[in-house]
């Protein structure tokens, strides 16, 4: 088995290093363990080690759904780039890997005139983050479009392919456990326009600046759309715009949205989504629930 030392001194793996610089809201503290793979076989020596035994692992991938405790992270933290960052055509089907950026997957597709992705730019995540949470908007859904990924048991060493039934995908949920790491996924699209193609991509990302925070410290939608109803609407009808906890409000023009400042805490953003959650309860005796994924909390 591979020494924790040795990676440590290839620079494979390095201790403490600040994940706020990761994440859309540029607040936390650091990873005890942090491990970047740019290679098939960076992850073949990172499993061989006794690293993959920490208790607690977290996939990173471009931070935009994620909030990590200000005393940081105490376990192992992982994020890809290099060969995981590559995107193959065959015919109408798109191989990505997990460390693709969604937009970049939408707009290559549309460069290579298949259609049925162009969703994805309206999307600020990975590949592998939309294979985990079965991410969508705009009336569609990874696995609308996903044929399989590939998943890697960081414990185990084991790989399995799974399409969305295997996966359980529902609404932004999966089965994908916690040390299980996606390194890739194929999706299937259609012939298509590229003008056309270029029309919808710039049509959804006007969408977004017209009715979204751009230009802020956010996370995307904060909580999970109840049935029946948009949680932004919800929480907009109730008049909780612009409730805050510290340097953390809710934005004035999206409520399911939360703008941090440049001082916010990750305990600050924590403590706007409790009291939101009492109120929208109190008010309308409905239970929001976490889209955002909090880490490192007790």
């Amino acid at each position: 088995m591979i020494s924790v030392e040795s990676l440590v001194e290839v620079g494979l793996l390095q201790r403490d290093i600040p994940l706020g610089p990761f994440t859309t809201y540029k607040s936390g503290g650091p990873a005890r363990w942090f491990a970047e793979l740019r290679t098939h076989d960076d992850l073949d020596r990172l499993i061989s080690s006794e690293i993959v035994s920490q208790p607690e692992i977290l996939v990173l991938g471009r931070g935009s759904n994620l909030v990590v405790a200000d005393q940081g992270f105490p376990g192992l933290v992982i994020r890809l780039g290099g060969e995981f960052a590559e995107i193959e055509f065959e015919g109408h089907q798109v191989a990505a890997g997990s460390a693709v950026p969604l937009p970049r997957l939408a707009r290559a597709s549309v460069e290579a005139g298949i259609a049925g992705l162009e969703f994805f730019v309206g999307i600020p995540g990975s590949v592998g983050g939309a294979v985990r949470q079965n991410a969508g908007c705009f009336g569609s859904e990874t696995r609308d479009r996903l044929l399989s990924a590939e998943i890697f048991d960081l414990r185990t060493g084991e790989a399995r392919s799974a399409g969305p039934d295997e996966l359980n995908h529902g609404y932004r949920t999966s089965n994908v456990a916690p040390n299980e790491l996606v390194t890739s996924a194929r999706f299937e699209g259609s012939s298509g326009s590229v003008e056309q193609g270029k029309a919808e991509l710039l049509s959804i990302t006007r969408w977004r600046k017209e009715h979204q925070p751009g230009g802020t410290l956010n996370a995307g939608s904060v909580f999970k759309n109840p049935p029946h109803m948009s949680a932004g609407e919800l929480i907009d009808t109730l008049g909780l715009k612009g409730l805050s906890v510290g340097a953390v409000s809710v934005s004035n023009k999206h409520a399911n949205f939360f703008v941090a400042g440049p001082t916010a805490t990750s305990s600050e953003i924590l403590a706007l989504t409790e009291l939101m959650k009492s109120r929208v309860f109190e008010m309308s005796g409905t239970m929001l629930e976490l889209e955002i994924q909090f880490v490192g909390f007790e």
